[in-house]
């Protein structure tokens, strides 16, 4: 074996040629490109951020689940800071959940899946998005994996990701002023159906009060003109540079030119002892608005919350909403036995047992792991 992993790792260290590193690769008929080339790096100004931030962030989970519907648990939460000290914001919750039930549908020769969406606070519902824009053909290409019909579980956390722009709009509207920064975990691309009119909802929310749009992306699948990691590629031009072992805040890759994806795509590195460089988006039309020093503003706020040591270079504020948001399986074990309990309390256990015993043989594995006889 171990000549196999010798083997291994030399075919690993011949294809990953770092000779030439290139130049970003991204669509030229939908990104205005940057070269890589040290004067791109910009540095974090000596100073600490001034200007509020807001994290959001959104987790769900299925709770019981077949090939003709799908029931989970969502959830949305919102922090905001200034600096490292938390706010507390009493016109809008802080955390909201509901749960979405996604069920097919047989419709003019096609599939279709169609979500219900149930607040666990009434109040709640004017956060979510509509219904109506949650019905999907199960053959619609912006919801399929390759050319195989859309999983209906993954066409039900939709709604999980419609909600996290409509709720961040009433974040912008409500929790917000000018100059104050919104971040969203993930980029600020779009993908599904109806999706982009919930994020042009939250973008003209955020021109019209001056709150300064961003998605900051934990991972990046970005390439160079010469097939590596474009971060990676960035990294290596940075240690090139003697910049490595730096703060040195961020690197500009390229510009949006449609509606589609208006946006500014830069690299950020937030802190001097961290290796994570990650992906950060800005609105374009508000990049088109700035100076140096709006720019330097942003980065001194983010880099002032992102030096907790639990992970320096990330904020702290996406660390902490993460966690708040996220559905852990303890908790939607519970939720699932709720939910079973009632199926049987109403004695249609045999029912809906039909159809999830289509796809419930990882669950059985799951039991046998454990050494539970299953009968």
């Amino acid at each position: 074996m171990s000549k196999v992993i010798r083997d291994l790792v030399t075919r690993l260290d011949k294809k990953i040629d770092e000779t030439s590193i290139g130049d970003p690769y991204l669509a030229p008929e939908n990104y205005l490109v940057f070269p890589l080339a040290r004067e791109r790096f910009h540095l974090i100004a000596n100073r600490d951020g001034e200007q509020t931030l807001a994290f959001i962030d959104g987790g769900n989970q299925e709770l019981i689940g077949a090939p003709n519907f799908s029931v989970q648990l969502n959830r949305i939460y919102f922090n905001v800071f200034k600096g490292n000290k938390r706010i507390i914001h009493d016109s809008i919750p802080h955390t909201i959940a509901f749960y979405s039930a996604t069920f097919s549908r047989f419709y003019n020769g096609s599939i279709y899946y169609d979500t219900t969406l149930f607040p666990t606070q009434e109040e709640w519902s004017r956060y979510l998005p509509s219904e109506a824009d949650l019905s999907f053909n199960s053959m619609d290409r912006t919801v399929m994996v390759g050319n195989q019909r859309a999983d209906i579980q993954r066409v039900g956390s939709i709604a999980r990701r419609f909600a996290e722009w409509n709720y961040a709009r009433f974040v912008v509207e409500q929790a917000l002023d000018r100059n104050d920064i919104l971040v969203t975990d993930g980029t600020l691309q779009t993908a599904f159906k109806n999706e982009d009119s919930y994020f042009q909802k939250l973008e003209g929310s955020s021109l019209s009060r001056g709150v300064i749009l961003t998605g900051l992306a934990k991972t990046s699948a970005l390439f160079t003109s010469t097939g590596l990691s474009l971060i990676g590629s960035i990294l290596r031009l940075a240690q090139d540079c003697d910049l490595g072992t730096c703060k040195w805040g961020y690197y500009p890759i390229a510009d949006g030119l449609g509606v589609e994806h208006g946006v500014r795509i830069s690299a950020i590195k937030l802190h001097e002892q961290s290796n994570h460089v990650f992906r950060f988006e800005l609105s374009k039309k508000q990049v088109d608005k700035m100076d140096d020093d709006d720019m330097a503003g942003i980065l001194a706020s983010l880099a002032t919350n992102s030096s907790d040591i639990s992970f320096p270079g990330y904020p702290y504020g996406l660390v902490e909403a993460d966690a708040s948001a996220r559905v852990t399986s303890e908790e939607a074990q519970t939720q699932r036995v709720l939910l079973l309990s009632e199926i049987s309390r109403r004695e249609i256990w045999d029912k809906i047992n039909r159809h999830t015993s289509a796809s419930n043989a990882h669950d059985v594995l799951d039991f046998l792991k454990a050494g539970v006889v299953v009968v």
